[in-house]
C-alpha cells in the first residue's frame, strides 16, 4: 500500500543518510585530525616556553586564558573590530538568524536577548523560507515562459503562426504555461550555473577586501550560501573598508542571491534523490511479486493499456515534485493504469458518463455476460461503471 511504499522509503533514506555521515566522518577525520594533533603540540610547546620565560605557574596562564575566551564569546578581539551591536551589525546579526546561516561570531549574551531571539527567529525563519520557495516557482514560471516563446518564435519563422498574434492575459496565460513547465535536471543545471556565477563574482569581491585567498573565498561563499555558517570565516567584519558603504550593499545582495539559488537548488536535488531511492526500492523489489503483478495487471484478458503513456525522462518539475500518488506509482511502474490516464486515453466524454449515472440511477444497469461475473467485475456508478464494462469487454473470449 502507500503507506508501506512511504515507509520503505523513509527507512531507506535514513540508513543512506547514517551511510553518508559515517563515510564523511571518516573522511575528515583522516584528512583533518593530524594537523589538529600537530596544532595541539606546537600550542603546548609554546606554551611550557612561555611560562618558563616569564616565570609564571601552568594554572595562572590558563585561567587568565579561560578569561580571553569568555570575553572572545562577547565579541572582543585582539585586533580592532568594529562593534557587534551597533545598528549595521545588528542588521548583519538578524540577516544571519532569518537566513539560518547563524556564523556564531555575534550571539546575544543578555536573558532578554536570548528570549527574544526565540520568537524573533521562529517567526523570521519560517517566512524566509517561504520566500526562498517562492522564489523557486517564480524561477520555474520564467524558465517555462522563455521555453514556450522561443517555441512560439520559431513556429513564427516557419510561417504556423501570425506574428501579430497576441497572448491571453491573466489567468489564461498562467494556464497556457502548464505545459511548459522544465524537467527538473534542466532547473537543476541552470541552477548549478547560477550558483557557480554568483559564488565566483562574490568571491573576486571578497579576495582583495576581506585579504583572503580566492578559494577561501569560494569556501565562504558555499558556505554562507547553503546556511550552513561555520563561523571560521565572515565578511564586513573589520573597522573601516574602502568604499564602505558599497562594499556592504554588495555583500547583502551576493549572499541573498546566494542563498536563494543554492537552496532553489537543494531542493531540486532533493527530487532528485528522491527519484533515486524510488529506483533503488524497485530494483529491491522481489523478482517474485514483479512476475505476479505481470501476471495480474498484464494479462491481455484483464486490463487495459494506456494508449499514451508519457515518458520519464519528459516528467517536469512539477510531477516530480508531486508524484506520489497510488496511481502515478501504477503508472511508472507499467501496471493498471489510472482513471484519468484512461478517460484520456480511450476519450471517454461527460456526456457517457452521465449517460452511464443515470442509466444505474433509474435501475437499467448494462447487462453485463457472464464471463464478465465470473472474472470479478460487476457494475457500479459513473466513471467506476465504465472501467468496469470495459474490462468486461476486454475478459470476453474471442
Amino acid at each position: 500500500g502507500r503507506l508501506n511504499a512511504d515507509n520503505a522509503r523513509f527507512l531507506l533514506l535514513a540508513v543512506l543518510i547514517v551511510l553518508y555521515m559515517l563515510c564523511g566522518a571518516a573522511v575528515f577525520s583522516a584528512i583533518e585530525l593530524p594537523t589538529e594533533r600537530e596544532a595541539k603540540e606546537r600550542w603546548e610547546e609554546r606554551l611550557e616556553n612561555f611560562t618558563r620565560r616569564h616565570n609564571l605557574s601552568r594554572a595562572e596562564l590558563r585561567h587568565f586564558l579561560r578569561e580571553y575566551e569568555e570575553a572572545s564569546v562577547a565579541g572582543i578581539r585582539v585586533d580592532d573590530i568594529r562593534p557587534r551591536w551597533d545598528f549595521t551589525g545588528a542588521f548583519y546579526f538578524v540577516g544571519t538568524v532569518v537566513s539560518t546561516i547563524g556564523f556564531g561570531m555575534t550571539t546575544p549574551a543578555t536573558v532578554g536577548g536570548k528570549i527574544f531571539l526565540i520568537f524573533y527567529g521562529l517567526i523570521g525563519c519560517a517566512g524566509t523560507i517561504l520566500f526562498f520557495n517562492l522564489f523557486l516557482e517564480r524561477l520555474i514560471t520564467v524558465i517555462a515562459y522563455v521555453m514556450k516563446s522561443c517555441h512560439e518564435r520559431q513556429l513564427r519563422r516557419k510561417g504556423v503562426l501570425p506574428h501579430n498574434g497576441r497572448r491571453g492575459s491573466g489567468s489564461s496565460e498562467v494556464d497556457s504555461l502548464a505545459g511548459w513547465k522544465p524537467s527538473v535536471y534542466y532547473v537543476m543545471l541552470i541552477l548549478c550555473v547560477a550558483s557557480l556565477i554568483i559564488s565566483c563574482c562574490a568571491s573576486a569581491m571578497y579576495t582583495p577586501i576581506e585579504g583572503w585567498s580566492y578559494f577561501d573565498s569560494l569556501y565562504f561563499c558555499f558556505v554562507a550560501f547553503s546556511t550552513i555558517g561555520f563561523g571560521d570565516l565572515v565578511s564586513s567584519q573589520n573597522v573601516r573598508y574602502e568604499s564602505q558603504g558599497l562594499y556592504r550593499f554588495g555583500n547583502f545582495v551576493f549572499i541573498l542571491m546566494g542563498v536563494c539559488c543554492i537552496y532553489s537548488l537543494f531542493n531540486v536535488i532533493s527530487i532528485v534523490i528522491k527519484q533515486s531511492i524510488n529506483w533503488i526500492l524497485k530494483k529491491l523489489a522481489c523478482k517474485c511479486c514483479h512476475r505476479c503483478q505481470r501476471r495480474l495487471f498484464r494479462s491481455r484478458r484483464n486490463v487495459v493499456m494506456p494508449g499514451n503513456v508519457r515518458s520519464r525522462r519528459n516528467i517536469s518539475i512539477e510531477t516530480d515534485g508531486v508524484n506520489e500518488s497510488d496511481t502515478d506509482g501504477r503508472r511508472l511502474s507499467g501496471e493498471m493504469i489510472s482513471m484519468k490516464d484512461f478517460l484520456a486515453s480511450n476519450k471517454v466524454s461527460l456526456a457517457i458518463m452521465q449517460k452511464q449515472l443515470s442509466e444505474t440511477a433509474n435501475g437499467y444497469p448494462r447487462q453485463i455476460s457472464s464471463n464478465s461475473k465470473q472474472n470479478g467485475f460487476s457494475g457500479g456508478v459513473g466513471a467506476l461503471a465504465i472501467m468496469n464494462n470495459r474490462l468486461a469487454e476486454t475478459s470476453v473470449d474471442r
